[in-house]
């Protein structure tokens, strides 16, 4: 068995980042020394493409990536999973010798954190606040999952129309409504999902205005970094059933162990060495 592991995380404003923490906690469980590299393109004098290269040469086995790079790391990789590459977005990286493989984590670690809030029960018609890469990995999702109404607000229409196109290819019957008004595509929704990094440390606020929260249905917030956002906080307020983007956190970043290593993990007595504060 493979005793160390070389991995990372690419994105911006990561430093709060806690996927260091759970991939070395993952290691511990089968005896592996794990690094795990929070690689940040300004900070290491170098853009998206050029860090990318170097990881592949450098002996990492596989990296993460996120915000705002997962778009750009699709274009990179092979990709055999045809639904992700519709979606057109990838954050977990394996390094071959002949070719880099991506995949997407989110998608299923989505789906992992949805059916365990909320069962068999379909989304409902959806609100989708920005389509950016986790956008993508959520939508496809969302449609997975038997909406067949969504909403997508985004500030970048031409970012918003690409999805939609992507998604119109994978799942003809979807309804889709686009637009810059979150609040506005609000209204009747059942379910309501924050996809921007707005709410996260270094982004403070909240992509919905409190009183443009449906009356009933579920929310839910990629952002983790704080646990209890804002856009959390007003939905459940407003009597929503509301998911944490930490729940996405543990399923993402356990179904990237598993590429990454090809081992099982206890995810029970990881959560447990999380909440603890255990250091591997």
């Amino acid at each position: 068995m493979q005793r160390h592991l070389r991995l990372g995380l690419i994105g911006d404003n990561i430093g709060a980042s806690r996927a260091p923490v759970l991939h070395r906690l993952a290691g511990a469980q089968h005896g592996i020394d794990v690094t795990y590299d929070r690689l940040v393109p300004r900070d290491m004098g170098k853009p998206f493409d050029a860090l990318f290269d170097h990881v592949a040469q450098a002996g990492y086995r596989g990296i993460n990536v996120t915000y705002p790079y997962k778009e750009k790391a699709a274009l990179r990789v092979q990709i055999n999973d045809p639904l992700v590459q519709a979606m057109g977005a990838v954050n977990t990286v394996l390094f071959g010798k002949d070719s880099s493989l991506g995949f997407n984590t989110d998608y299923s670690g989505f789906l992992s954190a949805y059916r365990a809030a909320r069962g068999d029960r379909p989304p409902g018609v959806v609100l989708l606040i920005g389509a950016g890469g986790v956008g993508r990995s959520l939508a496809f999702a969302l449609a997975g999952l038997g909406a067949v109404d969504l909403r997508i607000a985004d500030l970048d229409t031409a970012r918003a129309a690409a999805l939609a196109d992507a998604l119109r290819r994978s799942f003809p019957a979807l309804t889709l409504t686009l637009g810059r008004d979150a609040g506005a595509l609000a209204q009747g929704a059942e379910g309501v999902l924050n996809a921007t990094p707005v709410g996260m440390v270094g982004h403070d606020g909240t992509p919905l205005p409190p009183d443009a929260m449906p009356a009933r249905g579920w929310a839910f917030d990629a952002v983790y970094t704080p646990v209890n956002t804002a856009f959390l906080t007003d939905a459940a307020a407003a009597g929503l059933t509301t998911i944490s983007g930490y729940e996405l956190f543990i399923g993402q970043g356990v179904d990237a162990w598993r590429l990454f290593a090809e081992l099982p993990l206890d995810e029970p007595r990881l959560r447990a060495d999380l909440a603890a504060g255990v250091v591997a």
